[in-house]
């Protein structure tokens, strides 16, 4: 049997005559979607596959869906005779536009088999001087392939008896999961290094004559090296022979620097210029044995360009990797991991200009890297170099992964003088937005999926955040619109709590917390220690110390003097909370009473027109039809219907003035707090809702004037007595005058059963309110009758889409992701908005 190992990530070209059997060997050995047939694309481009002069526009079509496929890294199989060499160098081109290996099966079948399998095809007319022709092509091409550019080269006789296997790719290490300690770039200083590694928790194992070849973690860490492990320093030897150790016994992992690199060319005989450190790196391994330097080549000469770790989530290369390279393996992507990119220019010190790459990262991965020393580590994107300059005098320093903290360790002097004074460049870029980000149909990754939000909205959405958003620093979550409970059955309401905790049952939820409906609108309190707070996290300038927004984004107050009033007030009363959360800032989610602090417009031109308009037609028209009665006149109905109709708007104009009083300035208006969103390093998204309403608790009790409380009750959901319990409180609240209730899971905002979100809530509102809603005669029979058919699913599918991307807002948030990330997630909640929905729901 003849074993093909194939790249897992490749281009693979069969070659061979017509009737060699490549469609068949195809078929046999790959995915039908991963094979891609010259005599198809004829087909579909000229409704005949031996149409030859559609030749060209099929392999442009068949090049352009290939490239398709290699830039999403899915295998592709190119079925073509591609016995010519400028077939095989276009295939050979495109691979390499993708940085993917391209792999040769030649199918070697004798002339006159194909011509035999030729002849009993009816779909193929030529004579048999074309397979002649491409045979003989076939034979010049064979001792050639190697040279074009494939990778491999099979030839096959017997299709019968070959198997096929893949190999991952070098840098697929995506099995290992860590914990890992990162280390950058040491330059032979091996003290600093056994100063790190024990700072860090290793053990290090010396041999006999003190040195140390080895080192262990207690708790299991793997150790990653960003290379640059030579030159410079006092002892490259040494770093050498302690890291050799450690990935020969599995306890490390290491990708090459150009340092490495440039030591095994002049090991190897290569001719180098011996600058940058490599005098002293030569000088040191000369006192080495001769067994130990060849050992130290052998070992550098297997160091892959770059690493995957961690399912794909964490990839360590020595000058960093942009995204589209993760995982490919080419000469330029590793030309890329060793030196990065540079503008072409040099600067005043003779050094190259490196492109700042890192300002255009989007990746998910979380890129590791060294190369440019820098005085202190800094996020970028995702992104982070290690090289704090140990050899210059700075530091050496770690990345904890996954737990994303700093460690390190000063230099004990400076062994060698820098051609570029070590002082940090202003790369720092976490704050840009691009418009490409917000613009345009786009899928938005979170924690539970993709969710796509089409052009439309987005262009809806950038018209609101662009005009009256409030600072996007500040902008850092918005809230998810809520759906209501399936349809009542119950005579007279069209809600009623029994189905709310009916669906909440059906989601396998199994404890609820109903939360009174404040009668105000919603509103994200962002709440700073102080200015200088602000400041130093969200890099606002402009003396505010918080927002107070809508859930459009929008600042609640258009007199910024009215917000740090009310986040003073907020501040006050949080208190100690700052300093037992340990952090700066707290982001909150609350309701501001009254409504018409924020919808006074919309009461007076909506809801107070339409009550006054039924104010001054209905009454007249009743008294006429009441003396039409008196006449004698047959209008005892529709007395009666316009007797029920005034009574309706008497309801309505009640109903929304409840959530009317005067306020001025702050006067009057009021927060209602549910939810404790996030602060400084944390998410409290998994908190029971206990918790968050008895920090909300607190609030309210160091300050009742600025804040209410909300009432709730804890429902199991198992019991019927409990259920009935509620629901008499909720008949009684909304009897009152109240709103309703919000029903939310007990265990949280990011509740899930059987891995899936469930709805963050949903909102039970009251017989009388809904009369705003729905209008003031919405409760007559016939209008109930319509009303409850109406489609919820579209309201619930968008609630848990703006629910996921807002959790993975504040996830990203509080685990220092760059503001473009954030903001992405934001704007999208805000382009969802404009999902067309019932707007009553």
């Amino acid at each position: 049997m003849m074993n093909i190992d194939l790249p897992e990530l490749s281009l693979v070209a069969l070659v061979g005559i017509s009737g060699s059997g490549k469609s068949t060997f195809a078929r046999e050995h790959f995915k039908p979607t991963e094979v891609l047939s010259s005599d198809f694309f004829r087909g579909l481009v000229a409704d005949d596959e031996n149409d030859q002069t559609a030749t060209k526009d099929a392999f442009d079509a068949l090049g352009h869906v290939a490239g398709i496929r290699l830039r999403a890294g899915r295998r592709v199989v190119v079925d073509a005779t591609n016995v010519q060499k400028h077939a095989r160098a276009e295939l050979v081109a495109l691979a390499r536009s993708f940085d993917v290996l391209p792999v040769a099966i030649v199918l070697d079948t004798p002339e006159a088999v194909a011509w035999e399998r030729t002849r009993t095809r009816t779909d193929r007319t030529f004579e048999r001087h074309v397979l002649r022709r491409q045979s003989q092509e076939l034979r010049r091409s064979l001792r050639q392939l190697g040279r074009e550019g494939f990778r491999k080269v099979y030839v096959v006789s017997d299709p019968a008896d070959v198997t096929i296997s893949y190999e991952r790719a070098w840098n697929d290490r995506r099995e290992l999961t860590g914990p890992f300690d990162i280390i950058g770039d040491v330059h032979g200083c091996r003290a600093e290094l056994e100063s790190l590694l024990t700072e860090l928790g290793w053990v290090l194992v010396r041999d006999e004559a003190g040195r140390p070849v080895d080192a262990t973690h207690p708790d299991g860490r793997q150790a990653v090296f960003v290379g640059d492990l030579v030159d410079r320093g006092p002892d490259s030897p040494g770093v050498l022979r302690l890291v050799m150790g450690m990935t020969d016994n599995g306890h490390a992992l290491c990708v090459p620097g150009n340092h490495e690199q440039k030591l095994l060319r002049k090991l190897r005989g290569k001719q180098v210029t011996v600058s940058h450190g490599l005098a002293e790196t030569l000088e040191q391994l000369a006192a080495e044995p001769p067994e130990f330097v060849d050992e130290a080549a052998r070992w550098i000469d297997k160091l892959v360009s770059h690493l995957r770790l961690d399912g794909g989530r964490l990839v360590v290369a020595h000058a960093g990797l942009k995204e589209e390279y993760h995982g490919r393996a080419s000469g330029r992507v590793r030309d890329f991991c060793l030196y990065g990119e540079s503008t072409g220019e040099t600067d005043e010190y003779g050094l190259p200009v490196r492109y700042p790459w890192a300002r255009d990262y989007r990746g998910s991965a979380m890129v590791v890297y060294g190369h440019v020393p820098t005085p202190k580590v800094e996020w970028v994107n995702n992104t982070v170099c290690l090289d704090t300059g140990a050899v210059f005098g700075g530091e050496l320093t770690a990345l904890r992964y996954p737990e994303k903290t700093f460690v390190a360790v000063p230099a004990e002097r400076m062994y060698y003088e820098p051609v570029k004074p070590l002082v940090a460049e202003p790369v720092r870029d976490n704050e840009t937005l691009n418009l490409a980000d917000v613009t345009g149909r786009r899928h938005v990754r979170t924690d539970d999926g993709t969710v796509i939000v089409d052009a439309e909205s987005s262009a809806a959405a950038l018209e609101v955040m662009s005009r009256f958003a409030i600072d996007p620093r500040l902008l850092l979550w918005l809230p998810p619109t809520m759906s209501p409970p399936s349809t009542s059955s119950v005579e007279g309401y069209l809600e009623y709590p029994t189905e709310a905790f009916a669906d909440y049952r059906a989601a396998g939820v199994d404890t609820v917390v109903c939360e009174e409906k404040h009668m105000g609108s919603r509103a994200v309190v962002l709440v700073c220690r102080d200015q200088a707070a602000a400041t130093t996290r969200f890099g606002v300038s402009d003396g505010s110390s918080g927002a107070v927004y809508t859930r459009t984004g929008r600042s609640f107050f258009s007199d910024a003097a009215l917000t740090e009033t009310l986040l003073a007030r907020v501040r006050a009363a949080a208190g100690t909370l700052f300093d037992e959360l340990g952090t700066d800032w707290l982001l909150l989610d609350c309701e501001l009473l009254p409504w018409s602090a924020k919808a006074g417009g919309l009461i007076r031109t909506q809801y107070a027109a339409a009550g006054a308009a039924a104010r001054s037609a209905l009454p007249p028209a009743l008294a006429a039809l009441d003396a039409g009665v008196d006449r004698g006149l047959d209008l005892t109905a529709l007395r009666d219907r316009t007797a029920d109709r005034a009574a309706n708007a008497d309801d309505f104009i009640t109903a929304y003035r409840r959530y009317c009083w005067p306020t001025n300035d702050l006067d009057g208006v009021a927060l209602a707090p549910f939810a404790l969103l996030a602060a400084e390093g944390t998410t409290f998204a998994d908190r029971d809702h206990g918790w968050h309403l008895d920090i909300c608790d607190r609030l309210v009790a160091a300050d009742p004037t600025t804040f209410r409380s909300t009432d709730r009750r804890v429902v199991d959901l198992s019991d019927p007595s409990a259920e009935a319990e509620a629901t008499t409180w909720w008949l009684d609240l909304t009897g009152a005058g109240g709103e309703g209730m919000v029903i939310k899971p007990y265990a949280g905002l990011s509740t899930r059963t059987k891995g899936k979100l469930v709805q963050p809530g949903i909102k039970c509102r009251g017989r009388e309110y809904l009369r705003i809603i729905y209008g003031p005669d919405y409760t007559a029979p016939e209008h109930l009758t319509r009303l409850r058919d109406r489609n919820l699913n579209r309201k619930r599918g968008l609630a848990l889409r703006e629910h996921s991307l807002g959790l993975t807002a504040l996830n990203a948030l509080t685990s220092g992701e760059p503001l473009w990330r954030v903001h992405e997630l934001v704007f999208a909640v805000l382009a969802m908005e404009s999902t067309p929905t019932d707007p009553r729901l």
